[in-house]
């Protein structure tokens, strides 16, 4: 079973993004964007998911998959790799940066909060950037 969680680390957002401060997904018509969804899930519930978890809650809700379906969707889903939240619009378009704990829980961080320094700074976490948005 293949697995996007990370362990004490800090996605810092990608070196092309194009913001300084950190914008909230608007979501576009009736349906709400991948970035809108992970938003939701993170801004209202720090380190309660994993990133696996975010990553199958919004494939989950764009596929309209049931609470009944779940456990057999998600082992599905993960029999195969999947990206995980480096390429999360959040840290590409956005400016939020994703801190995952000791357990792999995650939380974002906008990228001018005092907070965001703290976990950039921070020697004792790994360091990856969010994935650019275009080739160098």
């Amino acid at each position: 079973m293949h697995t996007t969680n990370y362990y004490d680390t800090f996605i810092e957002v990608a070196d092309d993004c194009r913001v300084t401060a950190a914008e909230i997904p608007q979501q576009k018509g009736d349906n709400k964007t991948v970035a809108a969804l992970q938003f939701d899930m993170l801004i209202e519930h720090p380190y309660h998911y994993t990133s696996d978890d975010v990553v199958f809650g919004v494939y989950a809700a764009k596929n309209h998959i049931t609470k009944k379906d779940e456990a057999d969707e998600r082992e599905k889903f993960f029999s195969k790799g999947q990206p995980c939240l480096r390429s999360s619009p959040l840290g590409k378009r956005y400016g939020w940066g994703i801190h995952s704990n000791a357990e792999g829980k995650v939380a974002i961080y906008p990228v001018e909060s005092e907070e965001y320094k703290i976990f950039a700074t921070d020697k004792n976490l790994k360091h990856v950037k969010a994935m650019r948005s275009k080739r160098a």
